[in-house]
């Protein structure tokens, strides 16, 4: 998809990437701000692994939304290659926004997640999330140490999310409408297809196998009779998680495809032929090369 790129007077554009530790709402808020479920909802932490940009067109400027890997330490290759994909987006943002929870002040990963973007020199706004959830109505006030200002949100609810705009608004750069008024992702749809598998496997697979697998969309074309046809393959490292994926019978592997024919037919508007199959590549989340034929470096 090709930019668009016409100028306003006074038109401002920038990146806003979404930054903080793992399982504080970084997706919600994506989704939530463009009005549009575009990233994985899940109560397991680290459920995003690549930059998924959402698109926010106004009157008067466009906001191009970045969610990014949560922030951790984590000695495996798969992570670091999670980090890097975080840091190329600090190095394209305008503003960045700070994520944590209302609910856990002090959290140490807060505190690693903010050293890891201050080599990076935009402003940085503290949006502190749950406060649907803050029973105690824990007083977040003013401006943090280190940052521009801070925004008490609740990304579940949408509250907030228009003071949090005219925040970003005041330090967006001039710059054009780099997309179409209707878009409201910047990814594609092979993009979305791919996410959607992912989060069934998440939501259907309990405790390491969502994080061993890997989804590849190896067909996605459009039929005679306008039914959109998906073969994906759904990567695991072992043989048992192959088991566990497929379920008795095969019984597991055709409700994640039930589910995430049903979310794709509900987003794309047309009917969707969706083929799983699961396959053993062994350690791939440890290969470089693994990585990069599954398109996550």
């Amino acid at each position: 998809m090709g930019l668009h790129t016409s100028r306003q007077t006074d038109h401002r554009s920038g990146v806003v990437p979404i930054v903080g530790r793992p399982n504080v709402g970084k997706s919600t808020l994506l989704n939530q701000v463009v009005g549009e479920r575009i990233a994985i909802i899940s109560r397991r932490p680290q459920t995003t692994w690549n930059r998924i940009v959402g698109v926010k067109t106004l009157p008067e400027a466009q906001i191009l939304f970045v969610d990014t890997p949560g922030i951790h330490e984590a000695p495996s290759n798969f992570n670091k290659h999670m980090l890097r994909i975080v840091k190329g987006a600090l190095e394209d943002a305008d503003v960045i926004l700070h994520l944590v929870e209302v609910t856990r002040p002090g959290h140490p990963g807060d505190k690693a997640a903010r050293d890891f973007m201050r080599p990076i020199d935009v402003p940085v706004i503290l949006v502190v999330n749950k406060i649907d959830l803050d029973t105690a109505h824990t007083p977040w006030r003013g401006r943090a140490e280190g940052y521009e200002t801070t925004v008490a949100i609740s990304a579940l609810k949408g509250t907030g999310l228009d003071v949090l705009e005219q925040e970003i608004l005041q330090r967006l750069p001039s710059g054009p409408q780099y997309y179409p008024g209707e878009v409201v992702t910047g990814i594609t749809e092979r993009f979305i297809a791919r996410e959607v598998i992912r989060e069934k496997i998440f939501h259907l697979t309990h405790h390491e196998i969502p994080y061993a697998c890997a989804v590849v969309i190896d067909q996605y074309s459009e039929r005679d009779d306008g039914v959109i046809y998906i073969r994906a393959s759904i990567n695991v490292e072992r043989d048992s998680q192959k088991g566990i994926v497929i379920g008795r019978g095969g019984h597991l592997l055709k409700e994640i495809g039930r589910r995430a024919r049903m979310d794709l037919e509900d987003q794309l508007g047309v009917k969707v032929y969706l083929d799983l199959w699961v396959r053993v590549s062994r350690d791939w989340s440890k290969k470089d090369h693994a990585l990069r034929e599954f398109e996550l470096s």
